[in-house]
């Protein structure tokens, strides 16, 4: 796309898979602000293109509209950048929770045993999970 084509609601809807009402939604909560054509047609142009791809992808990340509202009314990169490491911080801890949680399924599929549950291998991936609630193995 060329950046002085643009593009109707339903084409940029269509492109991304959203439908129109999602798109005036994010407009009427500040996140969009497509050029009016003629007769106040919606045109969408690249840069709206991009901000569409940031705000899914923000979305994809766990953050809720309306942070993705603060990162992109924030016109101090200090402010914005303190506000994006918060939610790095928060995407880290998930992404670690995640990884953890493969390593148990894995180690589970990875066991013969009858009772996976049993398995040194598969209990050594919980050992983490256990020390970190205070467990105690010896019990």
């Amino acid at each position: 796309m060329k950046s002085s084509a643009s593009m109707s609601i339903g084409e940029i809807a269509e492109r991304f898979g959203l439908a129109t009402h999602v798109l005036r939604h994010w407009e009427s909560m500040g996140l969009l602000a497509p050029v009016r054509a003629a007769g106040g047609r919606r045109r969408y142009t690249t840069d709206d293109l991009y901000r569409v791809a940031m705000i899914l992808r923000a979305k994809e990340a766990g953050l809720a509209l309306e942070d993705i509202r603060r990162m992109f009314a924030v016109r101090r990169p200090a402010e914005r950048r303190a506000i994006m490491e918060g939610h790095r911080r928060e995407l880290a801890e998930r992404i670690a929770r995640s990884q953890a949680s493969l390593r148990l399924i894995e180690a589970a599929l990875d066991c013969d045993h009858e009772d996976f549950t049993r398995c040194p291998h598969f209990q050594a991936v919980l050992t983490d999970r256990i020390a970190g609630a205070g467990g105690d193995l010896s019990g």
